[in-house]
């Protein structure tokens, strides 16, 4: 019983070694969602996720992540929204937020930036640069 336990906590304390950083992903659509959480957890990201803007602000209040992938079309509340509210707490201000969205119009990479976006990502995402395009932003102990 006690091995057992042991080899428990010996796992558990590992994989929390091995975990690079938190990144919250604020995304409506479930399969952006799974192909991004599928992509991040295989680099070793912690992933959370919120599913609307008005829970995005709430988890990264409570969460601190390393780093926030924001839609810009959510339910609740716009992407734009959530960017520029982020940006006036000043618990959250630091956080890289990187605009992950198929908003591709002329213009648009500029309304992120001026919300607060970091960075700016269109959809579809390719899997093969996404962990390089999003690791721009993040402090350079959480990279590869």
């Amino acid at each position: 019983m006690g091995f057992r336990k042991h080899v428990q906590f010996v796992t558990s304390s590992r994989k929390e070694r091995y975990m690079k950083g938190k990144i919250l992903v604020i995304e409506d659509n479930e399969q952006n969602l799974y192909l991004v959480r599928y992509i991040l957890e295989k680099e070793n990201y912690e992933v959370f996720a919120a599913p609307d803007g008005k829970s995005g602000i709430e988890t990264a209040t409570s969460l601190k992540p390393d780093l926030i992938l924001l839609d810009i079309q959510l339910p609740v509340m716009d992407g734009y929204a959530v960017a520029r509210n982020l940006r006036r707490n000043p618990d959250l201000a630091d956080i890289p937020i990187v605009a992950v969205t198929s908003h591709a119009m002329s213009g648009d990479r500029e309304k992120t930036m001026e919300a607060g976006c970091n960075g700016y990502i269109e959809k579809p995402i390719d899997p093969d640069t996404f962990v390089a395009k999003i690791e721009q932003h993040l402090p350079v102990k959480l990279k590869r």
